[in-house]
């Protein structure tokens, strides 16, 4: 029996979509490393219950370090996104979080800097905070393990299984790929897919603007110290148009209720499956699609079909064109200018 809600709602789900392509489908997928990381370091006694847990956020890590907190007997502090809804912003003021949300702001990658400067801004009027530094810390890798070991065991020792999820702040999929390559019962193949909104420098995309908007959460407009650029296979750069056109398929073929990043995993992972359709291909849902109702599902009727898209294939980002592209990286390290701030952890 689980001893916090915390712990059911990191506790994802494995869907079987067809016989080539699984859905890891979680409620609140942060959770898993927020608890992870808050649990590691009270057991370190790099911080004590009440202390001041700080960082910033698009949305689903503001809501996971809120529950960790709640569970740990930690107090919060969120610098947030313009992207934070009412129903967040809500939720974290009955959990007892603080928050502080920026100013709205039209271009996210402009929000993702103020939000970093606001922070060192709190840590020079209260040293003794914790900064959790989700993007640079990898201490947020540990709670996939068990996740890992999970996938494993019910693909059912696949010979070939490609994994295929947002990049972010690179702790999810980074962490799934590390686990599944590294255990001494792991498939044989392990191939990492990467999926980047345009506007992203982590791999290289910031010269390329989507006219809508960049998906929040799974891009960077700063270099992040956790994404280990020498783990990934495979690059998608998926525009909003895109990405809503699959999460209105993921919802009507499958009945997978999911956000906008889940639909840009969606597309990558059905046309890498189609590439090599032997390989068991698994996509992460990171997130419920609550958050996305009126941006993204009251908008089906404007959902291309998804059959009528498909990657434009680039062998360099100076190639990149929307609304989706393609590119083998091969397990590159990262350009020096977004090598990130080291890790820790």
């Amino acid at each position: 029996m689980d001893q916090h809600i915390a712990e059911a709602i990191g506790r994802p789900d494995l869907i079987r979509l067809d016989d080539r392509l699984v859905c890891l489908r979680f409620e609140t997928m942060k959770v898993v490393s927020a608890l992870a990381a808050v649990r590691r370091l009270l057991d370190t006694g790099a911080v004590r219950r009440g202390d001041t847990l700080l960082d910033s956020s698009s949305g689903i890590y503001a809501y996971a370090l809120a529950l960790a907190c709640h569970r740990y007997g930690m107090r919060c502090h969120i610098v947030g996104s313009t992207t934070v809804d009412r129903t967040l912003r809500t939720q974290l003021a009955v959990l007892g979080a603080t928050l502080e949300q920026m100013e709205p702001c039209s271009d996210l990658g402009l929000d993702q800097k103020r939000r970093v400067e606001r922070i060192h801004e709190i840590l020079a009027e209260h040293p003794e905070y914790h900064w959790m530094r989700q993007y640079h810390d990898d201490i947020h890798y540990l709670g996939y393990r068990v996740i890992a070991d999970r996938i494993r065991e019910e693909t059912g020792g696949a010979t070939g299984l490609t994994v295929v999820g947002g990049v972010g702040s690179g702790a999810s999929t980074g962490s799934l790929a590390r686990h599944l390559r590294g255990a001494a019962a792991a498939p044989a193949d392990v191939e990492l897919v990467g999926v980047q909104p345009y506007g992203s420098l982590t791999f290289g995309a910031e010269h390329v603007r989507d006219p809508e908007i960049i998906i929040a959460g799974i891009g960077s407009s700063i270099p992040f110290g956790n994404v280990s650029h020498e783990l990934y296979d495979t690059l998608h750069w998926i525009s909003f148009d895109a990405a809503l056109a699959g999460s209105v398929d993921l919802l009507r073929r499958h009945a997978v209720f999911a956000g906008l990043s889940t639909g840009a995993g969606y597309l990558a992972a059905r046309h890498e499956r189609e590439r090599a359709p032997e390989r068991t291909v698994l996509f992460i849902a990171a997130d419920t699609g609550h958050r996305y109702v009126d941006t993204v599902h009251a908008r089906y009727r404007e959902a291309a079909p998804i059959e009528h898209l498909a990657p434009r294939e680039v062998r360099d980002p100076s190639g990149l064109a929307l609304p989706w592209s393609r590119m083998r990286w091969n397990r590159a390290p990262a350009a020096p200018a977004v090598r990130g701030v080291g890790r820790q952890g």
